[in-house]
């Protein structure tokens, strides 16, 4: 599947903010992840798992500094991969808030 395929089978409520015929699956792999991981369909994580594949986004969610707890849970979950791995995880344990908001 090519990446212009890909971008137009998208839920349109992902890229509602950005034009998505400037979004560059490739470049913008960081991007493209972490909205579908935080707000996309079933569909679209099948879409992202068939263009990038389970390591590649694992990889990249690794070293993301912010992700929904739904989503980290979900990901270290579909992967097997301990919450602790993930740079989300742990730069929040670092940095407690004072109280939640």
């Amino acid at each position: 599947m090519s990446a212009n395929e890909c971008m137009e089978q998208f839920s349109p409520h992902l890229f509602w903010d950005v034009r998505k015929e400037d979004i560059d699956l490739d470049a913008h792999a960081q991007y493209v992840i972490q909205r579908v991981l935080e707000y996309g369909l079933l569909g679209d994580w099948n879409l992202i798992k068939s263009y990038y594949g389970l390591p590649k986004i694992v990889e990249t969610a690794k070293g993301l500094r912010s992700l929904e707890p739904r989503a980290l849970a979900y990901i270290a979950a579909i992967s097997k991969t301990p919450k602790e791995q993930f740079r989300c995880y742990t730069w929040k344990q670092l940095n407690p808030q004072p109280w939640n908001s």
